[in-house]
């Protein structure tokens, strides 16, 4: 069990597919957190600043911890009109 990362419209584009962390990668990367898991999947994109990140579903900030079992989706602020 590890952590899935999903992408979503312009955020897919900018780093592709999906991304997997799994337990061990968790533990030997040291990843803590929302922005831990972009800088190992995005292979040293910048996140842009104005990217909406959830967890589980819920709104979060990029400082928001993680951990084995989570989901974390990345995308960009949905407008309407």
């Amino acid at each position: 069990m590890g952590i899935e990362v999903k992408f979503f419209a312009s955020m897919r584009d900018l780093i592709g597919d999906d991304c997997e962390v799994d337990g061990e990668i968790l533990k030997a990367e040291s990843i803590k957190n929302v922005d831990d898991i972009w800088n190992y999947c995005a292979h040293g994109k910048e996140r842009p600043a104005n990217v909406l990140i959830a967890v589980n579903m819920d709104y979060v900030d990029a400082r928001t911890l993680v951990k084995e079992g989570d989901e974390v989706a990345f995308f960009p602020p949905v407008t309407g009109g």
